[in-house]
């Protein structure tokens, strides 16, 4: 990888094509030029990155024609292709894509501030979770590559493809994230058009020929612009029939919105979130403080997994914000590539002003920044400012911030507090701080019915990619991990016969000549 000193300047890209029908078309109408907050002059400005498409409806719903002709109402070479086959795509172009590592990790850095080694480590972990899908499918088939008799009826059963998927992927995770949805609804056979978020769009661009040159035509199509300009008319044609998004539900919910027969729309959404922190009195606080740092300040809170409110019980209150206060005003602020770098520009040019919006709410309704350098502001950045006492009537306690702001809440009555959890329109994770069974037992009995991952004495986190990702109520809906991620982007479909020497005599000849992709007993070793 380059060094620190080269990467503080970047080669503008400017996007001019899209990828439909496995061609890289020219795009000649008007562009959009991507700019990053983090400035590379003395003074103060914005950096112009490039430009990238701003396509229109006219040539979304052409590649939507595009879409779905390759899946040919599940009549396309794509769907009906062989798995191993689709394997041996999926394998080439991972093996292209980890060519891209260098160029793609700057382009990280620049558009979105993530630090270098946490865009590395995205990079890296895209790329396993693509060998580790690659693998989980192969297993899948083997699994299926056999023939099951009940009442005299021979069945054999596998997983089939969905139709046409529309990807929508987020700015904080967009790779990682983005081909959680994207690659697993590829393999299964689907079609898909994807479209990258506003923020970390560029960096789909040194990927581009690698998937034109990896799959058959139309299998992926990839689209810029704007929402309601070119994802908005596909839905609206209802020849969408899966709608993969990670983003916030007000985005989703319009999208549905769209699609004219929602009965046969899919989804697979995951969502915000208002992960809390739970601190009883005998947490070891060294261990609590820390994994609270990270887990409300990794990538500036820009997470959807990550802690968004802070419950301290009474007992450990003052000494947790104490210590904590003055952990948070000890975190390194600086640009991506720098040396010990915990806080980095924020992408979006009006989130220092939002969250500032959050602190003086909170402050009119009785809260105070308990660390010093909470709230200081530059041209791209507002320092992390920790807030108590913070109640239900502030903003803070009820938005989801995403961005460098801790709300803490301090409680006395547990039972209180998972009534609060109960009522929330949240449910994804939670941290629980303490040591005593008898005390976490009940509590980690209840928390997991009131969201899908209860992190113990640990930050909550979407990793390791194996591990079910997912969430209640308005926080997600499916679920995502390497394993679940390919059931949700297929549906179980099979070939059933009774069981009599005619028609066991013409499955014998289907399994021998290897006429049929689907009816077929072969190991994929």
């Amino acid at each position: 990888m380059n060094n620190p000193s080269e990467l503080r300047s970047i080669e503008q890209l400017h996007q001019k094509t899209y990828l439909a029908n496995g061609e890289l078309i020219a795009w000649t109408g008007k562009t959009d030029n991507v700019y990053s907050t983090i400035s590379s002059t003395p003074e103060y400005k914005p950096t112009l990155l490039g430009s990238i498409p701003h396509m229109d409806e006219a040539a979304a719903m052409n590649v939507l024609d595009v879409a779905c002709k390759a899946y040919g109402k599940g009549q396309g070479s794509w769907p009906t292709m062989k798995v191993s086959d689709r394997v041996a795509c999926m394998d080439k172009f991972v093996a292209k894509m980890s060519t891209k590592r260098e160029e793609v990790v700057e382009l990280l850095m620049w558009e979105i501030g993530k630090s270098l080694g946490d865009s590395q480590k995205e990079f890296d972990r895209t790329v396993e979770y693509i060998n580790d899908t690659i693998e989980d499918y192969k297993q899948l088939d083997r699994n299926s590559a056999k023939f099951s008799k009940r009442d005299g009826v021979n069945a054999h059963i596998r997983r089939g493809p969905l139709g046409v998927v529309l990807c929508l992927g987020p700015y904080n995770y967009p790779l990682n994230e983005t081909f959680a949805l994207l690659i697993p609804a590829l393999i299964m056979g689907n079609t898909v058009i994807f479209k990258p978020a506003k923020h970390g769009v560029l960096l789909i661009s040194p990927l581009l020929e690698a998937f034109r040159d990896s799959f058959p035509k139309g299998a992926v199509n990839i689209i810029y612009g704007r929402g309601r300009e070119v994802a908005a008319p596909i839905m609206a044609s209802g020849r969408i029939d899966v709608l993969a998004l990670i983003g916030n539900s007000k985005s989703a919910i319009a999208l549905q919105d769209q699609h004219p027969h929602k009965n046969r729309l899919r989804l697979v959404l995951g969502l915000e979130a208002k992960n809390p922190a739970i601190i009883l009195p005998d947490a070891d606080l060294d261990l609590t403080i820390e994994e609270c740092l990270s887990g409300t300040l990794s990538f500036n809170g820009q997470r959807c997994t990550a802690l968004k409110i802070v419950y301290v019980h009474e007992a450990v209150r003052e000494e947790f914000s104490k210590r904590f206060a003055k952990r948070v005003d000890e975190l390194k602020f600086g640009n991506p590539w720098e040396t010990g770098v915990k806080l980095t520009p924020l992408p979006e040019a009006d989130k220092p002003q939002y969250i500032q919006e959050l602190i003086d709410d909170a402050q009119e309704k009785g809260a105070k920044i308990l660390n010093e350098k909470g709230g200081n502001t530059t041209d791209n950045f507002i320092f992390p400012a920790v807030m108590f006492p913070v109640t239900q009537e502030m903003r803070i306690y009820k938005e989801e911030q995403f961005g460098p702001v801790i709300p803490v809440k301090e409680f006395t009555d547990i039972q209180e507090l998972l009534n609060e959890i109960a009522d929330s329109n949240y449910g994804q994770q939670v941290s629980l701080f303490g040591s005593d069974i008898k005390e976490l037992a009940p509590l980690i009995d209840t928390l997991v019915n009131l969201v899908c991952r209860v992190n113990l004495n640990s930050a909550c986190q979407r990793g390791p990619d194996v591990f079910p990702f997912t969430g209640r109520k308005d926080s997600a809906v499916g679920t995502l991990s390497v394993h679940d991620a390919l059931r949700s982007f297929s549906i179980r479909t099979f070939v059933a016969s009774k069981d009599n020497a005619y028609n066991n005599e013409i499955l014998k000849k289907l399994l021998e000549t290897k006429t049929s992709n689907f009816v077929s007993t072969d190991y994929i070793l």
